[in-house]
């Protein structure tokens, strides 16, 4: 065990955390160190569909919404890799999935911060020999099963969400049931069936769609895509719609009672679960294209609600119902895909004598992003992307992860290291009280 403490460890490595690895490494004043149980960054593989791209402007990167100059910016990566004038007259602020992932590698791969290939397997609080109490975490590498220990202050947990599939579904999971997130990984198995279905009503779902519908005549399968939403509804993309995603309504929504909390996100869904208005654009465009000359094109079932899943041979009984008309409905087919979201990640090595919880289990989480802990000691444990239910839905938007690394930073660092603005929108989300009008 080494005896140097560290300011910080960071556990996992997704952007977030990446983001955090990049704007620490040049300053004295934090000394962090990072794990990831994966070989290198790679996110979201199986989803890094040819034609997808961000959802969010390229602005969103690592680095830029907390420090423009920084060197791990991604207009810094496209100069380097002299893909600048191609950037400049491509004209779009959405970038490939793709190269987001290659611009996350590329920065991952310079920070002598991050270590891959190693799992943090138990994390524990106790008195260091000078009398302050640091944190030991466990590190197991992943091929040679060695474990070292290393001692830090605080801990930023950044080890994101995992595929949510429906408990009845999860024992049926299969090369042909499986869930969107390995969709690359076992396309080519899929594409040889007879009938593929999409289960879901998301960007991933469509985007799976999508692909499938584009390849349906080459490869000559039925297709068809359920969800129990009551469409297939377009993401709410509008310019002041986009100002719900800002540290100004962050704060607003962190001030409301739970209850109210609560209340709001259920009628929020189409802020971050809907489908991009280009992504529906281009899946009616192929649907028309099939339908010429009075060919049949996929099947589209909105209001549908999957209940249960059966394997006979190489084929799947499937049974539903209608959640408006209740009637019920079943079909068979060889290859599911369900686009069933994610889910937050709880880590078992966090002992849940450490953590406080709300009413409904879920952690309690302060404003500037620190875990409710039992214990005083000042060791912090900060969390990325799990404070949905505090912070409302910017939680999971690229475009805020710099500015809650900024917050994050500036508390470790003790001292405002990257300037956090007050006002950023146009609009206002609380009441404004505005001074009485004189008259003469």
């Amino acid at each position: 065990m080494s005896e140097h403490v560290y300011d910080a460890i960071g556990i996992g490595i997704g952007p977030f955390n990446l983001g955090f690895a990049a704007l620490t490494d040049e300053l004295d004043e934090v000394d962090v160190l990072l794990f990831d149980r994966k070989e290198e960054f790679d996110w979201h593989p199986g989803m890094l569909i040819d034609g997808t791209t961000l959802q969010v402007p390229f602005f969103a990167d690592l680095v830029s919404m907390a420090d423009v100059k920084n060197k791990f910016s991604f207009l810094n990566y496209l100069q380097i890799h002299n893909r600048m004038y191609h950037f400049y007259f491509l004209e779009k602020f959405h970038i490939p999935r793709k190269e987001y992932n290659h611009y996350c590698q590329w920065v991952s791969k310079q920070l002598d911060s991050c270590r891959f290939g190693y799992e943090v397997v138990d994390v524990s609080l106790h008195q260091s020999g000078k009398g302050a109490s640091v944190y030991l975490v466990q590190v197991q590498h992943v091929k040679t099963l060695e474990i070292e220990t290393f001692l830090t202050k605080h801990l930023v947990m950044g080890i994101g969400s995992i595929p949510s599939v429906p408990k009845p579904f999860k024992s049926k999971l299969s090369e042909t049931i499986f869930h969107s997130s390995d969709y690359m990984e076992k396309k080519e198995r899929a594409v040889q069936g007879k009938s593929i279905v999409v289960v879901g009503s998301g960007q991933s779902a469509a985007e799976i769609f999508l692909d499938l519908a584009k390849e349906q005549e080459k490869h000559h399968y039925e297709l068809s895509w359920y969800t129990r939403s009551n469409g297939f509804f377009p993401m709410e993309y509008s310019k002041l719609g986009l100002e719900y995603f800002s540290p100004d309504y962050t704060d607003f929504f962190y001030r409301l009672s739970q209850e109210k909390k609560d209340a709001l996100l259920k009628d929020q869904a189409l802020l971050y679960k809907g489908i991009s208005a280009e992504t529906i654009s281009e899946i009616y465009e192929v649907l028309y294209e099939q339908s010429i000359g009075n060919q049949q094109p996929a099947h589209l079932q909105a209001m549908s609600e999957i209940n249960h899943l059966e394997m006979n041979g190489d084929v799947c009984f499937v049974q539903g119902s209608h959640t408006v008309t209740k009637e019920s409905f079943d079909f068979e087919s060889e290859v599911i895909i369900l686009g069933t979201g994610y889910t937050q990640n709880m880590p078992r090595f966090l002992p849940e004598s450490l953590l406080n919880k709300d009413p409904k289990n879920r952690l309690e989480i302060t404003e500037d992003y620190r875990l409710g802990t039992k214990h005083n000691s000042g060791n912090e444990i900060f969390v990325q992307n799990g404070e949905l239910h505090t912070h409302g839905v910017g939680a999971p938007d690229l475009g805020l992860g710099a500015h809650r690394n900024a917050v994050i930073i500036n508390q470790i660092a003790k001292k405002e290291v990257y300037p956090v603005k007050p006002k950023n929108v146009f609009q206002s989300f609380g009441v404004v009280k505005k001074p009485a009008l004189t008259t003469n």
